[in-house]
């Protein structure tokens, strides 16, 4: 029966980065790590990024066993003994710790009825999958116009495939874009020679002879080689919720990503849902910043730290040649302030809260202001159009 000091239980970015924390204050204790994965822990973002520019695969690997950690791989964790401090897997191991990270982050979310062959975007078994149908003329749906399908569409674009990309919204990523942005962007993957069926939605897709035919609600048909669909992920709170503990819409964790009042459980990354102070009330955060550093950070509190975790997270990325980064609440259905340097291509958008203070900020093609707009929102004062042009200087 293996025994640790501390059990991780996910191999995800958030698993590495938990290991990381834990050595930064333990260099000797025993670290186990279960991962329902094949592959040992790696980079997600470069999944729709970095590897469709040309960037080695091997750039991906976070190098775990390198910090001293007894890898478990292709093996899923089904149930918990919270008083015998047991994890047991599918295989019927048993592994016994002292203290229990879960950090099982989520699994695409899925189109009940999608026949097989459709792609749910999210490892980097999907990516090889995608990777060797890929090339010039292949004609690929991708399902979904938020983070992850703006970004695959405009990868496979970029590399020779005909694009169609299909989702319910106005507009793409219009759920956190202003209006007249989101339209913008939009009409820019057009441009980009992407096919976009904003406003509509999949209401069937067949397959056959290896292609498929995808039919949207408003009676739309595409044929395709490749179907491909990022909508996103639901966070795996089964295992915890079977074993007893707080869930809504992730694990519920306090400051210290400590799960249910217990001092030997804890959850982070995109499972966690965590208490942000600054913003009111809690948030689950399915971005790579957030699973860095809330992982780093609750690992080291595994193993003593005692620090409560008040970093804001920021994403980013890239669609085309278009690039942003963001940090706090950001979401189209807020008012804001949007200043530009050059309309649509170079600007800040602040998202602000019912009493005018910034809650969030988007700095498209403003790069190394990230700090400057976390400050703002932390110092929880209204602000108005100047401020927010500063940002830009």
């Amino acid at each position: 029966m293996p025994s640790y000091r501390y059990l991780i239980v996910g191999g995800g970015m958030t698993g590495d980065a938990a290991c990381r924390g834990i050595r930064d204050h333990d260099s000797d204790g025993t670290i186990g790590l279960v991962s329902a994965e094949a592959h040992e822990p790696y980079a997600r973002p470069p999944l729709t990024k970095a590897l469709w520019k040309g960037k080695a695969e091997d750039s991906i690997w976070r190098g775990t066993r390198d910090v001293g950690v007894e890898l478990h791989l292709d093996r899923e964790i089904v149930s918990l003994d919270l008083d015998a401090r047991q994890a047991t897997d599918a295989s019927g191991e048993t592994y016994t710790y002292e203290r229990l990270l879960l950090a099982t982050g989520g699994t695409a979310r899925r189109i009940p009825s999608a026949p097989e062959g459709v792609l749910f975007y999210r490892t980097v078994d999907d990516y090889r999958r995608l990777r060797e149908v890929a090339g010039d003329g292949v004609r690929v749906v991708v399902i979904g116009g938020g983070f992850i399908g703006s970004e695959i569409a405009a990868a496979l674009q970029m590399n020779g495939c005909a694009v169609n990309i299909v989702f319910p919204d106005d507009g793409v990523s219009a759920r956190v874009f202003p209006r007249e942005l989101a339209a913008f962007v939009t009409e820019y993957y057009e441009e980009q020679g992407v096919q976009v069926l904003a406003g509509d939605s999949v209401s069937a897709i067949e397959s056959g002879d290896g292609s498929f035919r995808v039919t949207t609600e408003r009676g739309r048909a595409v044929e395709a080689d490749a179907v491909v669909a990022g909508l996103g992920i639901v966070p795996r709170t089964d295992l915890a919720e079977a074993a007893g503990l707080p869930v809504d819409d992730g694990i519920l964790v306090d400051e210290l990503g400590r799960v249910g009042g217990r001092e030997d459980v804890f959850a982070a990354g995109d499972v966690a849902r965590f208490p942000v102070p600054a913003l009111g009330g809690t948030r689950r955060v399915e971005h790579e910043d957030h699973a860095n550093t809330h992982g780093r950070h609750i690992g080291a509190n595994l193993a003593g730290a005692g620090q409560p975790y008040e970093h804001l997270p920021f994403f980013y990325s890239d669609l085309f040649d278009l690039g942003y980064e963001a940090v706090g609440d950001v979401e189209a259905r807020r008012p804001a302030i949007a200043e530009w340097a050059e309309p649509n291509r170079k600007g800040v958008v602040c998202y602000l809260g019912d009493g005018g203070e910034p809650v969030g900020f988007l700095l498209w093609d403003v790069w190394d202001r990230l700090e400057r707009a976390r400050e703002l929102i932390l110092g929880g004062a209204p602000v108005d159009a100047s401020t927010v042009r500063e940002l830009m200087s």
